[in-house]
């Protein structure tokens, strides 16, 4: 089991990009190189990067990644190694290494599906159909829509404060129906108010 949580020296998104392309599998940058993908340009500095797959193809990502990285379940505050072909039926996360003792380079987040449908795991009643997760940026990244990154950032149980400024860089370049839906899916999960409402 590691502890060295802060222990980070990510790829780059172009070096994610290569790794993942190779795989055959459905994915898109997340996180808060997502919404830099967006805006098409960088607009802070990014501690680590994040990728999303589905829960469906998650033993294809670990057949392809087990060869040559070392892949941590992290759940709970705690990472333990994923086992040889494990299922992960609940596990939402997952961070990469080359080795047991180098720097974590990038982390795997598993969402789940519903048929044809993406699924917020925070609350089941908000889907959007799975071809709309995500865009793709002038060079063919593929990275999660601004609205339902956002919703990730929004929805967490701590909203950090480079969430809120994710949040404040990239409104004024939302469309009116991606504010509708963030605001709609807020009042969703948060029935008793959001602070960034207001906002929208």
């Amino acid at each position: 089991m590691r502890n060295d949580f802060n222990n980070w020296m990510p790829l780059s998104v172009a070096e994610i990009y290569s790794l993942y392309s190779k795989m055959g599998i459905q994915w898109g940058i997340a996180g808060g190189w997502a919404l830099d993908l967006h805006l098409r340009k960088q607009t802070r500095e990014h501690s680590d990067i994040d990728v999303v797959i589905t829960r469906e193809e998650h033993l294809t990502a670990y057949d392809y990644l087990n060869q040559d990285w070392m892949l941590y379940k992290a759940e709970k505050g705690k990472l333990s190694l994923w086992e040889d072909r494990e299922f992960l039926y609940t596990t939402m996360d997952i961070w990469v290494s080359k080795s047991s003792d180098t720097p974590f380079v990038f982390q795997m987040m598993l969402v789940d599906t519903e048929g044809d449908s993406w699924v917020y795991g925070r609350n089941k009643s908000i889907k959007r159909p799975f071809d709309d997760l995500f865009l793709k940026s002038d060079e063919g990244i593929p990275y999660i829509r601004p609205e339902i990154q956002l919703l990730y950032k929004a929805g967490s149980s701590q909203v950090r404060d480079k969430d809120y400024r994710d949040f404040r860089t990239i409104l004024p370049s939302l469309l009116p129906q991606e504010k509708e839906w963030l605001k709609s899916s807020l009042s969703l999960q948060f029935p008793e108010g959001h602070d960034w409402i207001k906002f929208l």
